[in-house]
């Protein structure tokens, strides 16, 4: 145990500018004492400690002092950095908070905060705005059954409002567009599935063990990834040139043809659920569905019965 703090504590201080010893005792939850021992052991084993006095005090390691790189660059060890942190945003995990420290212990404290640094330049964040902390929950609940090969019961809620009870075999957990999914095999449906955590409740890791099947997470097509709901439309949309911003960002360049007149064209793939409707509804007039002609006529029975709901409502 106290060899793997040391190393630790090492890796802190070789990533960091310079931390205080109550910091430490805190974090490796040892009295001061320990600490001021540790400190001793390290700068016996050739790594220079420096003690600061005062408010502001504490240890660092000597300024040009490093580890060997071996075969990585700066430029490379920079860029591990900055993925590991987007990664570490949305995964709160201690295995990471120790690869960031072993990582960022190649690099000088100059190096690290240099206005010329790629870790300087980018930050990688995959959070969504609305933090949700019940995602994380079940974030942790889902990886210890994946890797335990736990099943897990959940009352879930697809595309159409329905609900169901769930038991699955846990294989991935897959981070798309800032929303969080499960991959895994449903016995209710007895195929492989995505469910989306948001539409998970009630989630509970069975005691009760599974053999993983055979899976390779590079195979997945995202594209043609089975869902609770398979139909696709190809839709041909012309947007006003009032919401050219919003189309831009939310469609893909490819996908877009700016027309003569300003307007845009959008052809795109949508799966055929609810979200689809709402989505196109938040535009208003500003959008037109050229094809095909069943999503048209649904968008506008939907208006329709909006209409009749505020003309009820307001009587």
């Amino acid at each position: 145990m106290k060899l793997v703090r040391l190393l630790a504590i090492t890796m802190i201080l070789l990533n960091r500018k310079r931390i205080g010893a109550q910091e430490l005792a805190d974090r490796f939850e040892v009295s001061l004492r320990t600490i001021y021992r540790d400190m001793e052991a390290i700068n016996a084993a050739g790594i220079p400690i420096v003690s600061y006095a005062g408010v502001d005090g504490g240890y660092e390691v000597m300024e040009q002092f490093r580890l060997d790189r071996q075969y990585l660059s700066p430029e490379e060890i920079q860029s591990i950095l900055v993925a590991l942190k987007g990664i570490h945003q949305s995964w709160e995990d201690e295995s990471i908070t120790s690869i960031l420290d072993k990582v960022g212990a190649l690099l000088t404290n100059s190096e690290q905060n240099s206005p010329h640094s790629f870790t300087q330049h980018v930050l990688i964040d995959h959070q969504a705005w609305s933090n949700r902390a019940e995602i994380k929950e079940r974030l942790s609940d889902l990886r210890r059954a994946i890797q335990d090969s736990f099943l897990v019961t959940f009352s879930y809620t697809n595309t159409t409002g329905q609900e169901h009870t769930r038991t699955c075999e846990p294989m991935q957990l897959i981070l798309k567009e800032q929303i969080w999914y499960m991959y895994g095999y449903c016995h209710l449906r007895e195929n492989l599935r995505l469910f989306r955590l948001s539409r998970i409740r009630d989630l509970r890791v069975e005691q009760k063990t599974f053999a993983r099947r055979p899976f390779t997470l590079e195979k997945l097509d995202f594209s043609i990834f089975p869902t609770e709901n398979e139909q696709f439309f190809s839709l041909e949309l012309r947007f006003h040139p009032q919401v050219k911003v919003r189309v831009m960002d939310q469609y893909q360049e490819e996908h877009i043809e700016i027309q003569p007149d300003g307007y845009l064209h959008v052809r795109v793939n949508h799966p055929n659920e609810p979200s689809l409707y709402h989505h196109l509804l938040s535009f208003g007039t500003n959008v037109t569905v050229l094809a095909p002609r069943e999503v048209a006529l649904q968008l506008r029975s939907t208006a329709q019965e909006i209409v009749h709901h505020y003309d009820h409502k307001l009587k």
